[in-house]
């Protein structure tokens, strides 16, 4: 079978502003998601389809594309939204599903689905770059959202990513002088981005805001001290805590920290980030969050 890689994502910048085109900073993870594919030119229009979840075996599925009918299946919603979006795939590719092959697809996410990484964006491009479509144009009929996620996993690289008017990125070198100072905590929860989008929508934004976020976004990208980046970090967070009227993700369980710690994504679950310290990984452990991990463990720059 040939195969296709895409990698996850972490939003530094921006999170929820992104919506009404704040510029995100955003990078690439080592983990992403392994899409797999293999015809077969037998008449039948049928679609064997597997995921796999750290080489784990979870969905089966098997469609027929020609009616867009589940023929088996062992997981009735997860196989529905597969074939809603593969019939997204037909009717914007020119080369699949067209000529009554039999395809064998099968996907591997890499990491625990609860991270927040990206497994439906890395899906997204996976499947668009099979069929040699646009993968901003898949996402959004399929799922929606900036796509910012869309444009790491597409380039495989740190972007500048603007969602408004019209959207907009570019490839960017983000590797700080002190990027090895960097940690990343994993909170142990996923949260429900679409939950946090949608309470995000219903507040009322002025676009003097949404461009203040942006101008921290060029700081950051262009900050060579930590103690600068650190400020920053502390000046975003505290910003959106503002908007939201939510504590911040510090003041919640980190209150006696040394350091900044800044949610990533959507705020109350997946990861946040800081910087080291004198005894940082006994002082998470001790509260509980026992997965830290250094840049050079997850991020892919």
């Amino acid at each position: 079978m040939s195969g296709i890689f895409s990698p996850g994502k972490l939003m530094l910048t921006s999170e929820y502003f992104a919506i009404d085109g704040a510029l995100v900073l955003a990078v690439p993870t080592k983990l992403g998601q392994e899409f797999f594919f293999e015809e077969k030119e037998d008449g039948k229009s049928l679609i064997f389809w597997e995921a796999y979840h750290q080489n784990t075996l979870w969905l089966t599925a098997v469609i027929d594309y020609k009616n867009w009918q589940i023929l088996e299946t062992n997981i009735l919603s997860s196989a529905e939204f597969i074939l809603k979006t593969l019939k997204n795939v037909q009717q914007l590719s020119e080369i699949r599903f067209k000529n009554n092959n039999t395809c064998y697809l099968k996907t591997n996410l890499q990491f625990p689905a609860d991270y927040g990484l990206g497994s439906s964006s890395t899906l997204m491009n996976n499947l668009a770059e099979w069929a040699e479509i646009n993968p901003f144009q898949l996402n959004s009929i399929s799922l929606g959202g900036s796509g910012y996620d869309i444009a790491v996993a597409k380039e495989k690289s740190a972007v500048l990513f603007r969602s408004k008017p019209e959207v907009a990125y570019e490839k960017v070198n983000f590797s700080p002088a002190f990027k090895n100072e960097l940690i990343f905590i994993h909170l142990n929860q996923k949260q429900d981005s679409r939950e946090g989008i949608s309470f995000y929508k219903s507040k009322i934004k002025s676009q003097k805001l949404v461009d203040e976020f942006s101008e921290i976004t060029k700081k950051v990208l262009l900050c060579s001290e930590l103690e600068k980046f650190s400020a920053l970090m502390m000046i975003h967070e505290q910003k959106i805590s503002n908007f939201l009227e939510i504590p911040t993700v510090k003041e919640r369980f980190f209150a006696d920290c040394p350091v900044f710690v800044k949610s990533l994504g959507a705020w109350g679950g997946d990861f946040v980030m800081s910087t080291k310290f004198d005894g940082y990984k006994d002082y998470f452990w001790g509260k509980g969050f026992k997965t830290v991990f250094e840049w050079s463990d997850i991020i892919n720059l």
